[in-house]
């Protein structure tokens, strides 16, 4: 039998790292929730010694996540709890902060690294080989006396003399490492010289053979998937991964071309994996939607474009035979092709079949999520002819889930609006829920005119829960609705508030389709900061170097979808502010 392949999934950790991801620790305890049930082996949960707020997200996801077994037990899966991991730089704080941060999980790691290229050693530790070597023996030691399961990681291993990375690594192997990961920091490598180097390691490396050998590869020149096989071909046993291939950069190795790498070529790689393949696309939507980083319509199994035919002979070819152009087939990463189709009568059995089809079961949804999402299906159904498609059902839980987190509490999905007006109530009583504790601002009435030859004016009503008060202001604007809306939004609220992207789209097709509109914000002057630091340092400006915030909403009213997503956006900046807890995306990066 093959062995088994590891999956060390570092979405919340090298993923968030990527320029203008800002992740709170709500959001990262639910895509930890929703990596455990895919099933990766392992998750990488932060950087635990880089804030009180980054220590508090990785001990709240080890104690809340760990034990979970959701979606783990049964044949062909992992039949364990996931691990989880803390990062640690070779500094006894370091290790001993991570240690308290993962040590409540039922199954925890210590990830220690060091660089080992003689660039990194001269130039950035200033320190000798041997010098190198001896810390790695104390350090790798120290988290061991602490924790069982210890990974080390030789940064810049691509970079790195292979002779000596032989004898760094026999120190660590001696000290008490259990996991060599070799990573290629700046995604150099070839995938022959990276599967060589792997080759090499195990080969010439004393003790190789009592630990498992771990791939973390980057995407600067577009061949991270590439090398990570190269790298299992060669030995590894483990493959360090991210969720859409998120991260530092061009990104990481992306989770799901390597697990569909090995799934469809299942003897072509001597290794098997547990995930669950059916849950990819909700995960890379959750992913997605939650980090800001949009999904290219052309990416390898994730993308909206991965299973769409447009030729006119591959469509005559699949329309006879599925095989003849797809070598994957959709449903089998959570693309559904299934004929139940929702409508305007369809009740709560008929939802949730649909929502475990589309991967959304188990524990995905609480139960108030799901009477959430339930009710805005209902009222979107209601204004539909076309019945709500798989699209709109995968919206709307990205619309529930947003909500939850960010705190905002949003106006029911109403129907479409009069032409030129645009007009949002929502009752005191409109929700049975009651509305979270970190919530700061909510849409209670909004009434929108524009047209032809008219100056676009808004009347925004807020809930602040802050001063427990409504307040109501009016904005004129020169460049659409969108626009008075949000100065209003603004003179409410008192935030200079800087929009960095918006993007809206159509979850199906029709003029009654929902809107789902995505935003990301940051305090207005950010970018010019951003700008004039990266001058005096005379260094390019880095894009994530202060906070971004995103916010989602959808609706069949766009302008009503675009105030709701500007407001989530803006209660996860407030929300950020107040807690101070978290250190920048800076201080907290760290290259492996």
């Amino acid at each position: 039998m093959s062995d088994k392949l590891i999956i060390f999934d570092t979405t919340l950790r090298d993923g968030e790292q990527s320029p203008g991801v800002t992740l709170n620790t709500e959001e990262k305890i639910e895509i930890a929730r929703q990596l455990a049930r895919l099933g990766v082996d392992v998750i990488e949960a932060g950087f635990p010694v880089a804030s009180p707020g980054d220590f508090n997200a990785v001990q709240r996801i080890a104690r809340e996540v760990g034990p979970l077994m959701d979606g783990r037990a049964g044949e062909g899966r992992v039949n364990a709890p996931v691990t989880i991991c803390g990062l640690a730089r070779c500094v006894e704080n370091d290790i001993q902060t991570a240690y308290d941060a993962v040590k409540d999980a039922p199954r925890h790691r210590i990830h220690v690294f060091l660089a080992t290229s003689d660039i990194h050693l001269e130039f950035k530790l200033k320190i000798s080989r041997e010098q190198c070597k001896q810390r790695i023996r104390e350090m790798v030691g120290f988290a061991k006396a602490r924790c069982q399961d210890i990974e080390f990681s030789p940064e810049d291993a691509g970079r790195s003399d292979p002779a000596f990375l032989t004898e760094a690594l026999a120190v660590a192997i001696e000290a008490g490492a259990t996991t060599l990961n070799i990573p290629d920091t700046v995604g150099y490598n070839t995938p022959q010289q990276y599967g060589e180097l792997i080759r090499y390691l195990r080969e010439n490396t004393k003790g190789a053979d009592s630990v498992v050998w771990s791939t973390h590869c980057h995407n600067d020149l577009g061949l991270a998937t590439a090398n990570s096989l190269a790298g299992v071909s060669n030995g590894a046993r483990q493959v360090e991964v991210a969720m859409n291939g998120i991260g530092e950069r061009a990104g990481n190795t992306a989770l799901e071309e390597v697990v569909m790498n090995v799934h469809t070529h299942p003897h072509a790689y001597p290794v098997h994996h547990t995930i669950n393949t059916r849950l990819l696309f909700s995960t890379s939507r959750m992913v997605a939607d939650l980090s800001g980083m949009s999904v290219q319509a052309n990416k390898a199994i994730v993308g909206r474009n991965a299973f769409l035919h447009e030729s006119g002979i591959h469509q005559d070819g699949v329309l006879k035979n599925k095989q003849t152009y797809e070598i994957i087939r959709p449903e089998d990463v959570g693309v559904t092709t299934g004929n139940l189709a929702l409508g305007k009568h369809s009740g709560r059995h008929a939802f949730k079949t649909k929502l475990e089809e589309l991967g959304y079961g188990g524990s995905a949804l609480s139960d108030a999520q799901f009477q959430q999402a339930f009710a805005k299906f209902k009222s979107l159904a209601d204004s539909k002819k076309a019945g709500v498609t798989d699209g709109d059902m995968h919206a709307l839980v990205a619309d529930v889930r947003s909500a939850a987190l960010s705190g905002s509490s949003e106006t029911p999905t109403p129907a479409p609006a009069a032409a030129r007006t645009t007009s949002t109530d929502m009752p005191e009583d409109a929700h049975e829920q009651p509305e979270p504790k970190s919530q700061r601002f909510a849409l209670r009435h909004m009434q929108v005119f524009t047209g032809v030859g008219i100056t676009p004016t808004a009347t925004v009503t807020l809930h602040d829960a802050q001063a427990g008060r409504d307040v109501t202001d009016v904005a004129l604007a020169q460049n659409g609705p969108i626009e008075a809306v949000y100065s209003a939004i603004q003179r409410i609220t008192g935030l200079q508030i800087e929009l960095l992207n918006f993007s809206v789209s159509a979850t199906s097709e029709g003029q009654d389709t929902l809107g789902k509109v995505a935003v990301r914000v940051a305090h207005a002057g950010t970018a010019a900061q951003s700008q004039e630091a990266g001058k005096a340092e005379g260094a390019l400006t880095a894009y994530g170097a202060e906070p971004k915030f995103t916010g989602l909403s959808t609706n069949v009213d766009i302008i009503t979808a675009s105030a709701n997503a500007y407001l989530a956006a803006l209660n996860r900046l407030v929300a950020h502010d107040s807690s101070q807890t978290r250190a920048s995306q800076q201080e907290r990066s760290v290259n492996i």
